[in-house]
């Protein structure tokens, strides 16, 4: 995917350039007709008045303007501002297809959309069609895994939109991006941070949007999860599914139902969680959100190798890899095959299980999905482990336990500590082992530490 049209940083984003005054719109346009200074000033105003606004001399009331609009055979607000009629509808349409394209199709395709409408309200001042153009080049760069140039684009249009004073509630899909790309960066505690903040400061401020909270609760259960905050995770679940009947966008809703699964599924409710699945399943189908049902299969998949039932979780998994694929979501893709290699393996096919761990480690790193990463490294440990490669084992381990150490998951650090220790102490390593249990313990002891502030409080 081409996405080298990101801007260098924020404030460049934001300036307007080429703009022209008044004085020289007014002498352009009626130079370009033909018209005398006296042919725009009669009958309401002078030749010479026309003259000194041309000059840039003095600044015409709204009133005069209209009436030069009239005679230049163009609208007030294009004359005053330089915008083409209706500019602003127009670009907000073509947001909208952009929008369509990448919900329903290759994020690619909706890349020259973003682009266009970025450039031209850019050029044009129009701020908040700036902003979330360049939201919505960071959604397309987010699918397809560039991290860094998503990240770009979400700071970028988050600056606009601040520069320009719109709200923090239309800003919210921005700072949900970015706080995206510090999680799949296996960046957790940050990622929690961006989203904490941004509910206190709505609270705080009386800003109660059920759309946005949703958003904001919804993007705090995966990181939850993985840092073993389950208290918080499930807490989030339940303000999301509370502020659900007040939310009228249907993709929204169904992205709620899948997020709170994972709680469900961590509480040991399987049936619900799948059912809550199901829901989200039909809501994309009938929105044709391809990449979203596909993360649906991928829950599902993963609901089905927790309950046992691994040749359905294999069946789900693959289906969500496939499609995702397609979408060219390459980051989703490896971690997809992580947790298809897990099944594999489960079910002895640890041939196909390896040789698709090391296809995925090549997109995955501590700064790239780290903590699948990790778990495509436990995979190859428990793997070389079987097989007697004791060395090899211990080498996989030790490299999950440093990604889970930087992404700060607790609860998958203490279960390598675990294996790791076991390892130790079966190859005669005692003092070696009982460090690797002790290490284990300590992350056991404190989960759901994920910033300096508490969990995110109720809205009002």
């Amino acid at each position: 995917m081409a996405m080298d049209r990101r801007p260098r940083n924020a404030a460049e984003s934001g300036a307007v350039t080429g703009v022209e005054s008044v004085a020289h719109r007014v002498h352009r346009l009626r130079t370009e007709l033909g018209l005398t200074q006296r042919q725009v000033a009669e009958p309401a105003y002078t030749a010479a008045y026309i003259s000194t606004v041309e000059a840039g001399k003095i600044q015409p009331s709204e009133k005069a303007l209209r009436h030069i609009a009239e005679r230049l055979g163009c609208t007030y607000e294009e004359l005053s501002s330089g915008r083409p009629a209706h500019l602003a509808t127009e670009l907000r349409m073509r947001l909208a297809e952009a929008q369509r394209a990448l919900a329903t199709g290759d994020p690619e395709e909706a890349v020259p959309g973003y682009a266009a409408v970025a450039a031209d309200a850019e050029r044009h001042g129009l701020a908040a069609e700036h902003g979330a153009a360049l939201v919505g080049l960071g959604q397309c760069a987010l699918e397809a895994g560039e991290l860094v140039g998503a990240r770009g684009y979400f700071e970028a249009g988050e600056g606009v939109l601040a520069g320009a004073g719109v709200p923090l509630t239309h800003r919210v899909p921005a700072i949900r991006g970015r706080a995206l790309t510090h999680f799949l960066a296996g960046e957790l505690r940050y990622a929690c941070y961006l989203l904490e903040s941004t509910l206190d400061e709505l609270n705080a401020a009386g800003l109660r949007d059920p759309e946005v909270l949703v958003l904001l609760y919804t993007a705090l259960i995966a990181p939850y999860m993985d840092m073993g905050a389950h208290a918080r995770a499930a807490q989030a679940a339940e303000l999301a599914l509370a502020l659900a009947p007040e939310v009228s966008d249907p993709a929204l809703v169904a992205r709620m139902h899948r997020g709170v699964a994972r709680t469900l599924l961590a509480e040991g409710r399987a049936a619900e969680a799948d059912a809550s699945l199901l829901k989200a399943a039909e809501c994309y189908r009938q929105l044709q959100i391809r990449t979203e049902l596909a993360h649906c299969h991928w829950m599902r998949g993963y609901v089905f190798a927790q309950s046992g039932d691994l040749p359905q979780a294999e069946t789900a998994l693959r289906t969500a890899r496939d499609v995702l694929a397609s979408r060219h979501a390459t980051l989703y893709v490896h971690q997809v095959g992580v947790e298809l290699a897990d099944v594999l393996h489960r079910q002895g096919k640890d041939a196909e299980a390896e040789a698709l761990l090391e296809q995925t480690l090549a997109g995955l790193g501590a700064d790239k999905g780290a903590v699948h990463a990790a778990g495509a490294h436990r995979l190859l440990g428990l793997i070389a482990e079987g097989r007697g490669a004791d060395q090899q084992a211990e080498e996989h381990y030790t490299m999950a336990l440093g990604q889970l150490e930087h992404a700060g998951a607790a609860g998958d650090l203490a279960d390598v500590c675990r294996l790791l220790g076991d390892l130790l102490r079966r190859t005669g390593r005692v003092e070696a082992a009982l460090d690797a249990y002790r290490t284990g313990l300590g992350h056991r002891s404190a989960p759901g530490t994920t910033t300096l502030g508490p969990a995110p409080a109720k809205p009002f």
